[in-house]
């Protein structure tokens, strides 16, 4: 048996405190009772308390604790397998990790921003495939196209300056490395998402738009930071920032978002550009453009699912708490209580009556 939720669990630790408490509770009430007169009185008096009713009442209801704690950790045995058809579209983003990513121009960096939108990009894309192109003065795919979003995040999440060692921005290699990353036996129209901050004169990525556009890939592109741009983070051998980049003559290297490439080359590639924002407000933009493209029928993939066991100990759990509260408080007896206390009589109707002594 395994559980989705066994955080849960750890609720039934405190059984143990509940069941002291309630010696504690009735080693008081114990001592409160003999403090009021003769103990022979006191349980002639309290006759009809049903006391071994109670302690049932205790046991049930921390049996109901136990089960309901039980349910929430969701118990799972036995699975069942099928096969899931699935529709969609071929995205492929091209991530900029060069070091100008870390700059803090857009809160509370341009990479961070740009793998959070990544992120939220999975979440909105309803079983399409996504894959990830990781860039700066080189390319490769981080992970090929997937629908399993859980692990595609593990990789974006450790994307970062260290990935690449070779500095630049190889906007046209990234072109190139994400066409090749689409599966060309599929229908489904293939759309490349390039999201950085630079611009690039040297690997030639107004041609790769084009031999992409070609191949039938849509083309759009986020360009990340401010036209005035800010300093560029100095980062040591761990990642960590410990100053601003300096440029040979020792003047603080500041980067600006170079938007002019990104645009012409989104207009080559039949798609828009759009320019980051804090709000986040350009995907939404991004998700309007591409929702109404073509979806083929991706490859059948096999699910295994646990089933879940939890109704029956959540059932278990108000059988008890319903069982708890039949048991009653009182014992009914039809013969009368009588106390003799000091010559007097008290009968269970309330009358007192006085007789002389023998």
């Amino acid at each position: 048996m395994t559980f989705a939720k066994p955080t849960f669990l750890f609720f039934l630790l405190l059984i143990p405190a509940f069941i002291a408490f309630f010696l504690w509770a009735e080693a008081r009430r114990k001592g409160a009772l003999a403090q009021l007169g003769d103990r022979r009185l006191i349980e002639r008096l309290s006759a009809h308390v049903n006391w071994h009713g109670r302690r049932w009442q205790i046991i049930l209801w921390l049996t109901a604790f136990a089960f309901l704690v039980i349910a929430l950790a969701r118990p799972q045995w036995g699975a069942e397998v099928r096969e899931v058809e699935q529709e969609g579209l071929q995205v492929m983003v091209a991530l900029d990790v060069s070091e100008s990513m870390l700059t803090e121009d857009l809160k509370p960096n341009r990479l961070t921003l740009a793998k959070l939108e990544i992120s939220d990009l999975m979440d909105r894309l309803n079983g399409d495939e996504i894959g990830l192109v990781l860039f700066s003065g080189a390319s490769f795919i981080q992970f090929p196209l997937t629908t399993d979003y859980g692990t595609a995040r593990n990789y974006l999440d450790s994307a970062g300056p260290r990935s690449i060692s070779r500095p630049g921005t190889a906007i046209g290699d990234a072109i190139r490395t994400a066409q090749a990353g689409f599966d060309p036996n599929l229908d489904s129209q293939k759309v490349l998402v390039i999201i950085t901050d630079g611009e690039d004169h040297e690997t030639d990525p107004l041609g790769a738009a084009q031999a992409a556009a070609e191949g039938g890939i849509l083309i759009y592109t986020i360009g990340l930071g401010t036209p005035e741009g800010a300093p560029v983070p100095q980062t040591d051998q761990w990642g960590n920032i410990v100053g601003t980049k300096q440029d040979a003559q020792g003047n603080t290297v500041i980067s600006r978002l170079e938007s002019g490439t990104l645009e012409e080359i989104a207009r080559i590639g039949h798609g828009r550009y759009f320019q980051a924002t804090p709000g986040g407000s350009e995907l939404d933009a991004l998700l309007a453009e591409i929702d109404g493209l073509q979806r083929a029928q991706l490859a059948n993939r096999t699910e295994t699912k646990m089933i879940e066991r939890y109704q029956g100990f959540l059932f278990l759990a108000l059988l008890a708490l319903v069982v708890a509260e039949l048991i009653p408080d009182r014992i009914v007896s039809r013969k009368p209580l009588s106390v003799f206390r000091h010559g007097s009589r008290l009968t269970a109707h309330g009358s007192r009556n006085t007789e002389a002594a023998q």
